[in-house]
């Protein structure tokens, strides 16, 4: 099993070491392990944490969201409620997705509106 400093554990999760800190101090990560001289020593465990953290965090998930994910994650009967947690999560991604395809579709609906101008401008100088 490794051990990992904050910097190496900053550097493989993408956050900061400050946010390393925060989410410690927040409960969103476990209590991190201590050396014998009080720095904090990340686990192979802690780093797969931060990985998936670092996963709802780019989704979108809110901190009290990470939050409640890490309170949960310490305790094995609460496996329902974060599978519900999570499930609500998706539901609000696909949302999203469902907004950005309709955006989208607008986006390239107005491209080719001015495709068809430049074609119909060259068309009629040539």
């Amino acid at each position: 099993m490794g051990s990992y400093s904050p910097a190496e554990a900053a550097a493989e999760s993408g956050f900061s070491i400050d946010t390393l800190r925060y989410y410690e101090r927040e409960g969103i990560l476990p209590r991190i392990e201590r050396s014998a001289g009080g720095r904090r020593v990340y686990s192979d465990g802690d780093l797969w944490m931060l990985g998936f953290l670092r996963c709802l965090r780019d989704t979108g998930m809110s901190i009290e969201q990470l939050r409640r994910y890490g309170e949960l994650s310490r305790d094995e009967t609460t496996m329902p409620e974060r599978v519900a947690l999570l499930e609500e999560h998706a539901a609000s991604i696909r949302a999203r997705m469902a907004e950005l395809d309709a955006t989208l579709a607008r986006v390239e609906e107005k491209t080719d509106w001015y495709r068809a101008e430049l074609r119909r401008t060259a068309d009629a100088t040539s």
